[in-house]
């Protein structure tokens, strides 16, 4: 057995206990690490330091992967949300009694050891285990080699309250940064049960291309905002300002800006807030003409093929003129990720055909894409937005980290 096979056979173990501690217990584990975080804020903030220090300031990743003592408070704040949502495990899903007299029930209960293949994005170690170990899994965690410093000294400080709670610290791995490690976690059938990827398209597709283990595809968001012929043009600024701009290395950031054609009068304004953040622009012929002399020549570009189902994730977009809602809905079908997409208009029917008519794990009407966010939906953090549709679609919070058993009592029956 390698040295990796006989740690993952250890979390495998640690896991079997996590669904029967107690919810008072989880939940002091939970509080004690948000007090650790900040207790440790120097030596993690000087881990991060490191690793920033092999990334150039331009790298999209580079925001990602920064860590302050604002978004480690952050973190800790996310960590006493899930710590007061309730437990996903034990809850009686269905309940029946069938003809013979066999009493069904069926009940929440953990994946099992969930693994979870991510980027430069020290956050996400935390996200990981605070989830996994509210819905009673392990984690085994293969973060990039960017975040190396970072992720050692989180998980430090994670397994360190373990210890202290008397929890077994194996119920959270950090694997190796190098990439042999991801080879034999997506071959660890029958220690891990699901693998979750989260970030580049690229990632995803060597996930699901050479996994044995079960996957979730998570992550790669190709974000597209409509503008329709009724629209708001004043909420329409604001919205595409703070979808493309809050935050433009995450997957819920704004890419591609369709325009319907009557609008294109409107498109200067629509996008001039875009200029303070010095926002490049593709554009296609029609919005191209529309902005040549009414946005900044710098940063104005004709766009071509490649800049449509691009996920940009830095401060690029571009726009793409529809005549119609069809046009409008084939150009996403074509280029979207199934992740979010939007629509500001103020039309009611055209709303509703949009809002139902578009495949994406989440879809919005007048507002930013930018709250594709577990924290946002309530759920505390996540552990991914899930693209696909099997078993969870979305931000990922407990319940989707829970499967379920039926329970069958019976009083002697047999079956003829």
């Amino acid at each position: 057995m390698t040295t990796l096979s006989s740690s993952l056979a250890k979390t495998k173990t640690a896991g079997k206990t996590l669904a029967h501690l107690p919810e008072k217990t989880v939940n002091a584990v939970l509080k004690d690490l948000a007090a650790a975080l900040v207790k440790n804020e120097k030596t993690i903030l000087t881990a991060n330091a490191k690793d920033l220090q092999r990334m150039k300031e331009t790298d999209p990743r580079f925001d990602r992967l920064a860590l302050s003592p604002a978004r480690l408070a952050d973190i800790a704040k996310d960590l006493k949300t899930v710590m007061t949502l309730p437990s996903p495990l034990g809850k009686i899903l269905e309940q029946r009694t069938v003809p013979n007299g066999l009493q069904l029930t069926k009940v929440s209960v953990p994946l099992g050891v969930v693994g979870i293949i991510y980027e430069a994005r020290p956050n996400v170690t935390v996200d990981s285990f605070s989830l996994c170990f509210k819905s009673g899994n392990a984690c085994v965690l293969k973060g990039g080699s960017d975040a190396a410093d970072s992720n050692k000294a989180i998980v430090a400080v994670i397994q360190s309250v373990l210890k202290k709670r008397k929890i077994d610290p194996a119920a959270i791995l950090l694997l190796p940064a190098d990439r042999s490690a991801v080879t034999e976690m997506l071959n660890a059938t029958g220690m891990i049960d699901v693998v979750i990827p989260r970030g580049s398209q690229t990632l995803i597709e060597f996930v699901r291309n050479h996994s044995k283990v079960p996957v979730i595809e998570t992550g790669a968001g190709i974000v597209h905002t409509y503008i329709d012929a009724s629209a708001d043009a004043k909420k329409a600024a604001a919205i595409v300002f703070n979808a493309k701009t809050r935050r433009c290395s995450v997957c819920n950031a704004l890419d591609t800006l369709i325009i319907h054609t009557s609008r294109l009068k409107d498109l200067a304004m629509i996008i001039a807030p875009l200029t303070r953040k010095k926002v490049e622009i593709f554009a296609d012929g029609p919005s191209f003409a529309a902005l040549k002399g009414r946005y900044d020549a710098a940063l104005l570009k004709k766009a071509g093929p490649s800049d449509f189902g691009t996920e940009f994730l830095s401060l690029k977009m571009s726009v793409k003129t529809v005549k119609s809602l069809d046009e409008a809905l084939a150009h996403i079908d074509r280029y979207g990720s199934r992740h979010s997409e939007a629509i500001i208009a103020k039309d009611t029917k055209t709303i509703e055909r949009f809002l139902s008519e578009v495949d994406a794990a989440a879809v919005y009407a007048n507002a930013s894409t930018a709250f594709t966010d577990g924290a946002q939906f309530g759920m505390g953090s996540e552990i991914g937005v899930s693209t696909q549709k099997l078993h969870a679609r979305g931000p990922m919070g407990l319940p989707e980290l829970t499967s379920y058993k039926w329970i069958v009592r019976g009083n002697g029956q047999v079956r003829a």
